[in-house]
């Protein structure tokens, strides 16, 4: 890895991994659901997400700042807005392998749209998230809910160490929490529409306007 980026694993190896599951927020590279996951998963997805370090082979110009992991992308392949089927795909940029027991890997819609979009860019950005923890209600861990502000806000020293860290050229916040984030942090940033939720074409159009 680049320095900067081995800087940024070193940062995810001392403080998210060693970061405590709760009935509400889920640590996807530390803990396991005893049905849904493989006996291995939190080692395939802390692997895979260093696998996706090392593939910038320069430190990226663009932060993205997503919101939080969804239940059926980041949730399982442990890279942020990507699914367990297109780390399986030869043909995707990232490589990696499936966590989830499940007997076909996942799909995500948004992590789908997201690289339609963002993928002739690679490796110029950088995608993270606000909180890198899976937010879900009790009881139901394949649930998605909006992290709140108190979890965005128990995130921003490390929210602000990933942008030290990177130095990015510009900041682009990918939906209200991530921007929620930056503004807390002062840092400048563009926003534009998060992909889910009706927001593909309003996502795609924002990108296209920054990165032309």
């Amino acid at each position: 890895m680049v320095p900067a980026i081995a800087s940024l694993w070193a940062l995810c190896e001392a403080q998210l991994f060693a970061t405590p599951s709760s009935e509400r927020l889920f640590n996807l590279y530390s803990d396991r659901h005893p049905e849904l996951d493989r006996e291995e998963a939190p080692a395939i997805r802390r692997n895979n997400l260093k696998r996706y370090f090392a593939a910038y082979a320069a430190v990226p110009s663009v932060l993205l700042l997503a919101e939080a992991p969804g239940p059926w992308g980041c949730r399982f392949s442990g890279v942020p807005l990507t699914s367990e089927a297109q780390l399986l795909d030869p043909e995707f940029p990232l490589q990696g392998e499936a966590s989830s027991a499940a007997p076909r890997p996942h799909h995500e819609y948004s992590a789908r749209i997201y690289w339609r979009v963002m993928r002739p860019y690679f490796p110029r950005f950088f995608t993270w998230s606000a909180v890198p923890l899976h937010p879900h209600y009790p009881g139901a861990p394949l649930s998605i809910r909006t992290p709140t502000q108190q979890e965005v806000r128990s995130w921003l020293p490390f929210t602000a160490a990933i942008v030290e860290i990177l130095s990015p050229e510009r900041v682009i916040a990918v939906g209200r929490k991530a921007e929620f984030a930056l503004q807390a942090l002062g840092i400048p940033y563009t926003y534009v529409r998060h992909p889910s939720q009706g927001g593909a074409r309003q996502f795609e159009s924002g990108i296209r306007a920054l990165f032309s």
